[in-house]
């Protein structure tokens, strides 16, 4: 089936998010349902180290995923720092750094061999940033990526991105922006649409869930999989922010006002998969 084409409804328009659901229903074990983390599952903190899902978000995906084919977090962090966060799910698949490493299901962490290489000079751009940077800009080192944040200081969000890009050219490597952040990272052709686009091949379904301009990506890839195969059922969710939510939102198909308003969705999307809720796919008879 074809994106369900929902709008940008906010969530208390049950109508167009209950079709949604009910629509994966008859399908669920071969549905893939995809998270970012941050500004998603999570609420943006000024300190990164110490994010963690918002309330009731551990509870509605340990329920869901026996509902569905799988569950995958598709995030910037590193992969060891989202198993801190997502220890006690099991059977979950997680994809860090947009991608450039992965586990399943607790699994040893497999990083993209090309990515490799430039591990020494993400170590070093780091301590560059931070001896070169003002006070109040944020070095985040993730092993094969730097974030430089400047949520503290809005201020900085200038030079910190001059900075940022200059170095990016000088040595080689890829700016990806996002909320108040600039994220470097090695020449390699991985990000979030890569994946959602590989992992879906073989599903009937996936949702795709995201805020940032990153997961845009994603988006574009559920809806390519909806192409290709008109039983496939597609749905891309933006939570809103005041940063970059109307561009997230204008690409996706439901917009939720929040973390926290995602978990509390997830929640009520257990009655609609634990039992056959489904109705007709738009354009199958519907």
């Amino acid at each position: 089936m074809p994106p369900l084409n929902l709008g940008n409804p906010q969530p208390q328009t049950p109508l167009n998010a209950e079709h949604a659901w009910r629509a994966t229903a008859p399908r669920a074990a071969d549905v893939v349902l995809f998270f970012d983390f941050d500004g998603t599952l999570a609420p943006v903190g000024d300190d990164p180290t110490t994010v963690r899902p918002a309330p009731k978000v551990l509870a509605a995906l340990e329920a869901l995923a026996p509902r569905v084919r799988r569950i995958a977090i598709v995030s910037a962090r590193p992969v060891e720092f989202l198993r801190d966060r997502f220890a006690s799910l099991a059977g979950i698949d997680l994809y860090g750094l947009y991608g450039l490493e992965h586990s399943h299901s607790g699994g040893e962490i497999v990083t993209e061999p090309a990515a490799l290489p430039w591990m020494p000079t993400m170590s070093e751009l780091a301590e560059q940033a931070r001896a070169e940077l003002p006070p109040g800009a944020l070095v985040e080192f993730k092993r094969l990526s730097v974030a430089l944040h400047w949520r503290t200081a809005p201020h900085l969000g200038d030079l910190v991105q001059e900075w940022g890009r200059a170095r990016a050219a000088r040595l080689g490597l890829r700016c990806q922006a996002g909320r108040m952040v600039l994220e470097l990272k090695p020449p390699v052709d991985r990000d979030k649409g890569m994946v959602i686009g590989e992992v879906v091949r073989d599903t009937g379904g996936a949702w795709y869930f995201g805020d940032d301009v990153s997961d845009i990506k994603a988006f574009a890839a559920v809806r390519a999989r909806c192409a290709a195969d008109p039983d496939f059922v597609g749905v891309c969710v933006a939570v809103a922010n005041p940063e970059t939510g109307h561009e997230v939102a204008e690409a996706a198909d439901l917009t939720l006002a929040s973390p926290a308003a995602l978990a509390d969705f997830l929640t009520t999307a257990l009655s609609h998969l634990g039992a056959d809720h489904g109705v007709p796919a738009p354009g199958k008879g519907s």
